[in-house]
């Protein structure tokens, strides 16, 4: 097995890449904070659908913990999610697409039909929000809310 030289795993300064001065990933406020940031560098439709999601989940579940995960090279700006006793969602940013991922989706019941995307699998589900596209709040919230209700559910089973 080949050996890692130390300072390969250094930044420019010559800190860990997971320092507090380069704080890109984590959970609890640090999180809401990066959150809030990446929010605010998208600076257009994105950034206001992700807010607008975001803000639905809070709604639904205060108890939703956010995080930031998958920050890599070629995507800086890292992954929102959501969790509540095992993970509820992702907000992914892309350029033509705000996707919201849930984990255990294709475990849950969606009589709106917001699902409309990642069809095809056995757990996940997505839903893809276009530029322009009006979120069904009340029917986003339930399926939120469904999710919560699945994890903790399972947590319980365990």
């Amino acid at each position: 097995m080949k050996k890692r030289n130390p300072e390969s795993l250094r930044g420019k300064e010559g800190k860990a890449a997971d320092s507090p001065s380069q704080p890109r990933k984590g959970s609890g406020p640090s999180a809401g904070r990066l959150i809030d940031a990446r929010i605010k560098e998208l600076s257009d439709w994105r950034g206001e659908m992700l807010a607008r999601v975001r803000s639905l989940i809070k709604q639904a579940d205060p108890e939703a913990v956010e995080e930031l995960k998958w920050v890599k090279a070629t995507n800086p700006g890292g992954v929102p999610i959501w969790s509540h006793a095992g993970m509820i969602c992702t907000g992914e940013t892309y350029k033509n697409v705000v996707k919201m991922t849930f984990a255990k989706g294709a475990s849950l019941e969606d009589p709106s039909g917001l699902f409309n995307s990642s069809l095809e699998g056995n757990t996940r589900r997505a839903i893809d929000f276009h530029e322009g596209d009006k979120i069904d709040e009340k029917a986003l919230k339930a399926l939120i809310r469904a999710a919560v209700a699945l994890n903790t559910s399972s947590a319980s089973d365990q």
